[in-house]
């Protein structure tokens, strides 16, 4: 565990991602290399039904020196620039785009070992403000976030969360959209290297009386292969397959299925992550 309580975004993340991540439902192809100077290149193209894209990204470490590159097909150029411990135990990350020069920002976050503080500012003469700070241990968290907007004098969202987090266990209650969403998860590994866990969510909006319950489960099949499984009460199941290839290479197959209306088309995607 860490030493310290780590930033907002931290708070049911590991039951979110449980559920969400690696589910994709277009293809994707991403090949990565490295240079003799250890600049990392990774190359990666997307087709989502008819339409192809693709990007190019660099990304250069030196020290505590992050330098992150990327050119997409749209003829977009993203940077970002992340710092470590420019003050103590800080980090601080600036991201640029071009040509959309409003969507930058400025974020810097502060670590401690009963604390931890974040804020961004967007680099535009009317920015949103965020704000978030977390309380408590590597075990025990309490914490909000906030959105200011500069130009308009109002928040535009705050949320509040805790979570509890043992060894093989972690629970996580979240009030979000300002006050009208409560979301609580939680994950449980059933093994001790945590390749296998069962996790259950649900999410209850006031202003629409509308309950999302969401369970589901990862299995490690063997040292290379892991499938995972997620079912809601609207009929909604999800199924993934991720199998090392070779090493730190991944091929992900996922689909989605309503089962209440299986006449409608599943959706399926894939994904091939190639690393030396």
């Amino acid at each position: 565990m860490s030493k310290g309580p780590g930033l907002f975004s931290d708070i049911g993340k590991k039951a979110r991602d449980l559920l969400n991540k690696d589910y994709i439902s277009d293809q994707k192809l991403s090949i990565s290399t490295y240079s003799d100077t250890g600049v990392a290149l990774t190359s990666t193209a997307v087709k989502k039904g008819g339409l192809s894209t693709g990007d190019v990204g660099a990304q250069y470490k030196y020290k505590n020196t992050l330098i992150d590159v990327k050119v997409d097909t749209g003829s977009n150029i993203s940077t970002t620039l992340t710092l470590n411990d420019i003050a103590p135990s800080t980090k601080t990350i600036a991201s640029l785009k071009f040509p959309d020069y409003s969507s930058g920002k400025l974020e810097v976050q502060y670590y401690h070992h009963h604390a931890a503080f974040s804020t961004a500012v967007g680099l535009k003469q009317s920015p949103v403000v965020d704000l978030s700070v977390t309380l408590g241990t590597p075990t025990f968290v309490i914490g909000a976030e906030a959105s200011y907007e500069t130009a308009g004098g109002k928040l535009a969202k705050y949320t509040a969360g805790i979570s509890v987090t043992k060894p093989d266990s972690c629970a996580a209650i979240i009030l979000g959209d300002k006050g009208d969403t409560i979301k609580a998860s939680y994950i449980h590994h059933l093994d001790e290297l945590k390749k296998t866990a069962a996790v259950g969510e649900i999410t209850r909006r006031f202003s629409t009386n509308e309950n999302t319950f969401t369970v589901g489960g990862s299995y490690a099949v063997d040292n290379l292969t892991t499938a995972k499984l997620k079912l809601n009460n609207h009929g909604k199941l999800g199924a993934l397959l991720q199998h090392e290839v070779i090493p730190k290479s991944l091929l992900t197959i996922s689909s989605e299925f309503d089962t209440k209306a299986l006449e409608k088309t599943p959706r399926f995607g894939v994904a091939l992550a190639l690393k030396p």
